[in-house]
């Protein structure tokens, strides 16, 4: 009689267990589908408000090749973020993938270097970057006497988005499996052979998606470059000056913006600027995304 009680207890508490599990999943995918929800409208909320506000006031004066305080004209500051973001990638990059590279491949896994390094690029992300531009301010402009200049400011870029590229390439690294790597050995690969002919490869999404994570960063930086590279509207004359244009100073089109709204007598050119840099961010990963694609199928 116990026992057939007990069974029929259980038979009672299935159901209910069952029910219980079923809410419970319900519930939490009602909740992961209500935050994708909001985070999608409060996206298309911001996005849709620049657009609104900054696509009216795209005119011809915003695109003239030099600067006057009647045209507020956003170009110099448009080339001067491509010439910022280039020269901050061109020295993070390799630095980044590199130490990368040395810490999965050629580092004791687990050794105390390893984990100080590791601890060291994440604390690092955490870093406002004021403080980034602060040093950048003391080190570069003062120290090594290149003041206000686009060397300056690209300089404290590459700092800044070096503990990103170094990471996510890091993470990328790791996850290509031990088996492409004996199988480039077992083919009579050597090390550094297989390294970039089967490992990298295989790495190249991650890494260049901690790229444009990189590329994103110095394209939207404001604090950083107020210290470092000034706010003078011009491009750097690399025809005439040669190299040496890299110690003039300029400002990018974040920083544009930024002193147009802070002025407060160009606010409608400062939606337009918002509008240009949104497109140019957007153009930019679409070519990122096709040159890895193109490279991966190579």
């Amino acid at each position: 009689m116990k026992a057939l009680a007990s069974s029929g207890l259980a038979r009672k508490t299935e159901p209910s267990s069952s029910s219980y599990a079923h809410a419970s999943s319900q519930i939490a995918r009602g909740v992961i589908y209500a935050g994708a929800l909001f985070t999608t409208l409060v996206l298309l909320g911001i996005v849709g408000f620049i657009l609104v506000n900054g696509i009216p006031h795209l005119t011809p004066t915003l695109f003239e090749w030099s600067y006057t305080s009647e045209n507020v004209s956003l170009m110099p500051a448009l080339i001067n973020t491509l010439y910022m973001a280039l020269l901050a990638l061109l020295i993070a990059v390799p630095i980044g993938v590199s130490s990368a590279i040395y810490l999965v491949e050629y580092a004791k896994p687990g050794s105390r270097f390893v984990r100080a390094v590791r601890v060291t690029t994440e604390t690092l992300q955490g870093i406002p970057s004021i403080i980034y531009g602060l040093f950048g301010m003391l080190f570069f402009t003062t120290v090594l006497g290149w003041g206000l200049s686009l060397l300056s400011g690209a300089c404290t870029l590459a700092i800044m988005v070096l503990p990103v590229i170094m990471r996510t390439a890091e993470e990328a690294l790791i996850a290509v499996p031990a088996s492409y790597r004996a199988g480039g050995f077992a083919l009579g690969a050597g090390y550094l052979r297989t390294i970039f002919r089967c490992v990298l490869p295989s790495a190249l999404p991650g890494i260049v998606g901690g790229v444009l994570l990189a590329l994103g960063r110095c394209v939207g930086e404001v604090a950083a470059l107020l210290f470092t590279a000034g706010t003078i509207a011009q491009i750097p004359d690399f025809g005439g000056q040669g190299i040496f244009a890299l110690f003039d100073s300029c400002r990018t089109l974040a920083v544009h913006m930024y002193v147009l709204a802070s002025e407060g007598l160009h606010i409608d050119e400062t939606y337009a600027t918002a509008v240009v840099l949104l497109v140019l961010v957007t153009l930019l990963n679409v070519i990122a995304n096709v040159a890895e694609k193109r490279l991966r199928v190579k």
